[in-house]
């Protein structure tokens, strides 16, 4: 899978760093341990920790999302989006000082940073994410969330070969107008290169997009793209009650 993935970040200006948002994607594991409680504790811990959601710090966007049943360890995802990344720790701090945070592992951790693609010249995505630096949730049912590293070579082209074979990326794309792209920069933040999202109605349609980029040519330039997560999209109470076995 291979989609519009841009070069490394150059140095922006104060007023572009301004508009930029830093997106987070922590996926927790609960552990058996805390099903094993009485029914009143859980019940409580619950709703402690929905309340940490419901309430982030001032700035910050919380998304909830739950893979109960759709991957093998981990059941909750936790998407925040804020222009500070001291506001994402306090967040996580916030939730993890919880009685269920004690319960609790970071199975995966994804960090990225907003910032303008430099291949839009000529295409405009109908979402206009590529033209800023803020992320804003469209709030589809699923969200689609994988890390994505390019091969050094893709590095060693010209930018025009690059940008041409990314306009391909984009005309394929614009065949999906109800698939939303997020992208998060992550050079030099993380261990990854960038960290992708996909909002979207149906996981059947963000896989017949996948499939269509399979033959492009940039596609031979990807060298990681996986772990992969589908994640339906909940408030945060009924993402807990799914990963308390509390359908």
């Amino acid at each position: 899978m291979s989609d519009p993935a841009p070069d490394p970040p150059r140095v922006v200006s104060t007023r572009d760093e301004e508009l930029q948002d830093f997106v987070k994607y922590t996926f927790f594991h609960l552990r058996p341990e805390w099903r094993r409680q009485g029914e009143e504790i859980r019940r409580a811990g619950r709703e402690e920790f929905a309340e940490r959601l419901d309430h982030p710090p001032e700035g910050t966007l919380v998304r909830t999302y739950s893979l109960v049943g759709l991957k093998a360890d981990t059941e909750m995802l936790v998407w925040s989006i804020a222009p500070r990344i001291e506001a994402i720790q306090e967040l996580h701090a916030r939730l993890l000082g919880t009685r269920m945070g004690g319960y609790l592992d970071t199975a995966y951790s994804y960090l990225g940073l907003g910032r303008r693609s430099e291949y839009l010249a000529d295409h405009a995505h109908t979402d206009g994410e590529g033209r800023s630096g803020r992320r804003r949730p469209f709030d589809l049912p699923y969200l689609f969330v994988y890390p994505f590293v390019k091969k050094r070579e893709w590095y060693g082209l010209s930018f025009e070969a690059r940008r041409k074979m990314m306009g391909e990326h984009f005309r394929v794309g614009h065949r999906y107008p109800r698939v939303q792209i997020h992208t998060g920069y992550s050079f030099g933040l993380d261990d990854m290169e960038f960290i992708l999202a996909f909002e979207g109605d149906s996981p059947a349609e963000f896989l017949e997009l996948v499939a269509d980029l399979r033959p492009s040519e940039a596609s031979r330039y990807t060298q990681l793209e996986t772990p992969i997560f589908t994640c339906r999209r909940t408030d945060a109470r009924e993402m807990l009650s799914l990963a308390d076995g509390r359908p």
